[in-house]
């Protein structure tokens, strides 16, 4: 099913910190199977701010077992949806809403005997408790671990939910606070989740634990930080899970290799959208596939257009493309064909590139 927008009703909205709300939306009947996620997957939201068409995406955060879509929304400085959500939305607005999309998942079966760690900063909590939630209700025999960093208490997101998981399951879930603007007399919950700190705690706590899947969500210090310390240990990369919501800064940019284009390509590109296609003539050169296809009038979707969300992916069943950078897709994703289309170009005379697959 490809993603598509629908027009979705604000059921309610709940202040979780000073900076923070979550926002739950009704689905009508009709649009029951479109909504569908699997824990971990977001939401892309799209309205007019000022005359301007703003898209984000935000995490769902409720897990399978509640019957709720449910996404949180920290306001971020300058930020021009989440300023919009913090402080002007209101229940019963309306809101186009895209199907829910992302990988940063896992099985989770009934049968599922797992050891999870999960590693959060900030708004990073929001995919997190949605799987988290799932897997401790859902896999009785998996037991979960969750190392959580913000400047301080009053700043924890789900502060009261977290506490009552620990409550409710306290042989299968531990929780630990990390904070960066508070000193609460343990090293281990002091300062930011970098490095450094990641270091610290994984030799205090986590060395030698049975570990079968990580995954962390936050601020690009902390995913590049847990990935190294874990990768660095001897864990399985494609056990490391992890969320950017943005681009990666120069430093730590690690996209999949590509090559550029040895002369110009104008190519002949058809695209394949919903059953339909859409002819476009693009050199290589040029703007992103992505772009020419929503400038001849296909309505493609899309979010970050950063090469981070995945929201864009297709396939090429003819033809050679090549990205500009890729943090979503997977090696083998990208040898099966697939492209990030916002930071695709042509690189052969004719390309045949397909939403539907």
């Amino acid at each position: 099913m490809n993603p598509r927008f629908h027009t979705l009703k604000v059921k309610d909205i709940r202040q979780e910190t000073k900076d923070a709300v979550s926002i739950a939306l009704s689905v009508p009947n009709e649009l029951a199977e479109n909504y569908k996620y699997t824990p971990g997957q977001y939401l892309t939201f799209r309205t007019s701010i000022d005359g301007e068409e703003v898209r984000r995406s935000y995490s769902i955060c409720t897990g399978i077992q509640e019957n709720e879509l449910r996404v949180a929304v920290k306001k971020m400085v300058n930020g021009k949806f989440s300023s919009f959500a913090n402080d002007t939305l209101k229940v019963d607005d309306e809101i186009e809403v895209m199907t829910p999309m992302g990988t940063f998942t896992t099985d989770i079966e009934e049968n599922t005997k797992k050891s999870f760690l999960f590693f959060a900063g900030g708004s990073g909590i929001t995919p997190v408790m949605s799987l988290i939630k799932t897997i401790l209700n859902t896999s009785k025999e998996s037991n979960v671990t969750l190392i959580y960093g913000n400047r301080g208490v009053d700043h924890i997101i789900f502060r009261d939910e977290l506490e009552d998981l620990k409550n409710r399951f306290m042989n299968r879930f531990s929780l630990m606070h990390v904070f960066s603007g508070e000193k609460i007399g343990n090293k281990l919950q002091e300062g930011l989740l970098d490095k450094n700190q990641v270091e610290l705690i994984y030799n205090a706590v986590l060395k030698g634990q049975n570990t079968d899947e990580v995954f962390v969500c936050g601020p690009e210090p902390t995913i590049y930080a847990v990935k190294d310390v874990f990768e660095e240990a001897g864990f399985d990369p494609k056990k490391v899970h992890f969320e950017l919501f943005t681009s990666p800064t120069q430093s730590n940019k690690k996209p999949l290799p590509t090559v550029a284009s040895a002369h110009k390509v104008d190519a002949n590109i058809k695209i394949i959208l919903d059953g339909e296609e859409v002819l476009l003539n693009l050199d290589s050169n040029g703007e992103s596939i992505l772009d020419a296809a929503a400038n001849a009038g296909a309505d493609v979707p899309y979010s970050c257009k950063g090469g981070v969300c995945c929201t864009c992916k297709a396939k090429v069943l003819e033809g050679k493309a090549r990205m500009d950078v890729n943090y979503a897709l997977e090696k083998d994703e990208v040898e099966a064909g697939y492209i990030l289309t916002c930071q695709a170009h042509p690189e052969s005379e004719k390309l045949v590139v397909s939403f539907d697959e």
